[in-house]
């Protein structure tokens, strides 16, 4: 006759915790104390905060950066004058605009000649010292669609205007003044001379030197200011001291190869070649390497995240020894006391780290709305952040679950 044999819940075979009782015991765990709690997923959640925000602001700005580069065009070129052998700065030959439109290529060919020694102030009771670095420069009448410049208020230079005291101003150049609109009767004194305001540009991306300038024709600039060259032997209007080259796109290192030697044939050292976009594209990979600093200091922020979990789960398992010691009396083993104590670590830092990627996505998302960018948030920022903060949340409860795992049941007890 055999004799059947019942096993008594808790002898014998062990039972297992699911992955679901195990996150409702550690969250179970984390609602006794939300104050602290909170408190410790505060540091892991600035943290995570940092970096999606620093990343997303970063690929934003770099994004807004590269589509205004694109939307200006990657095809210009800036032919200026350099230095000559004995330091002095050289001129760009009269005639340079001619030579360099009839390169293969070249579609338009705008100029601007740098008058020295001019300045430029509000009126003439202004203090001399009081310049606001400010410049002026005879302009061809195509340089905006040139360097696709906009006007923000009033007009461009025209046949007529260019010839007379009337002048247009970059965009710096206004705010200095103190200029926003345009209106008749608006003067400003610039080389010693009343000018007429006929209008005001929009910034120039691809060419900051003409944001800080005062813009005139080149016959006003030789009639008033004296800008005056000699082209076989007679005056003529000039020189000029840069130009913008707008070439071929399939094109443009074939220009850049022969801009020098076309426009100073008998001299082309003295003569600099540049492409604006390439500055700017540098530029924006230097503000992604400056993010690197503030990258650190998020990783800072998780770090001391880290030692605020550790040290309130190291506080839990002391206050909880009268919890420990009654589950193990009650068959709970020591690797499912030490799965709580981390669940509720991890739990804690996940929490955490939510908070910080929804607080990053949102400080991204109203700052590039702010500026006009598209909004770009990477990938791995949200993705690395989450899962640093599971990191830490699991190295930072990894001690006080063993702490707690290794406590045995009559000690625990002797607290009750």
């Amino acid at each position: 006759m055999s004799t059947a044999t019942h096993e008594r819940p808790g002898v014998g075979r062990r039972a297992r915790l699911s992955f679901r009782d195990s996150a409702r015991v550690a969250n179970v765990g984390l609602r006794t104390r939300p104050l602290r709690a909170a408190l410790s997923a505060l540091g892991i959640a600035i943290g995570t905060a940092a970096i999606v925000a620093v990343l997303g602001l970063s690929s934003s700005s770099q994004a807004g950066l590269l589509a205004e580069i694109d939307r200006l065009g990657t095809n210009l070129l800036k032919v200026e004058a350099g230095r000559s052998f004995g330091g002095q700065t050289a001129d760009l030959p009269i005639e340079a605009p001619a030579r360099v439109s009839h390169v293969p290529h070249v579609q338009h060919v705008g100029h601007a000649g740098l008058i020295k020694d001019a300045k430029v102030y509000r009126s003439p009771m202004v203090p001399p010292a009081s310049t606001g670095a400010l410049q002026i420069r005879a302009a061809s009448l195509n340089l905006p669609s040139v360097l696709t410049i906009g006007v923000d208020r009033g007009s461009w230079l025209n046949a007529g205007t260019a010839t007379g005291p009337v002048a247009v101003l970059g965009s710096v150049a206004a705010q200095r003044l103190g200029i926003d609109r345009v209106h008749p009767g608006l003067r400003i004194w610039a080389g010693g001379q009343w000018f007429h305001i006929a209008g005001i540009l929009k910034p120039a991306t691809l060419a900051p030197e003409i944001d800080v300038s005062v813009l005139i024709g080149y016959e006003a600039a030789r009639k008033y200011l004296g800008h005056v060259s000699v082209f076989r032997g007679e005056p003529a209007d000039g020189p000029p001291t840069t130009l913008y080259v707008r070439a071929d796109t399939d094109h443009v290192e074939e220009v850049q190869a022969v801009l020098a030697r076309t426009a100073n044939p008998q001299a082309a050292n003295e003569v600099n070649v540049s492409q604006p976009s390439d500055a700017l594209t540098a530029r924006a990979a230097a503000e992604g390497a400056f993010n690197s600093l503030f990258l650190g200091l998020g990783a800072v922020a998780l770090v001391v995240g880290a030692v605020g979990v550790a040290n309130i789960m190291i506080i839990s398992v002391l206050e909880r020894r009268s919890e420990i010691g009654l589950r193990r009396a009650l068959g709970a083993t020591k690797g499912q006391i030490r799965m709580q104590f981390l669940g509720e670590a991890i739990l804690l830092a996940a929490l955490g780290g939510v908070a910080g990627v929804a607080a990053g996505v949102l400080a991204t998302v109203v700052y590039a709305a702010g500026r006009g960018w598209a909004v770009v948030i990477p990938v791995q920022a949200w993705t690395g952040g989450i899962a640093a903060a599971l990191l830490i949340g699991a190295v930072s409860g990894l001690l006080p679950a063993l702490r707690a795992a290794r406590m045995s049941p009559t000690a625990a007890l002797r607290t009750v």
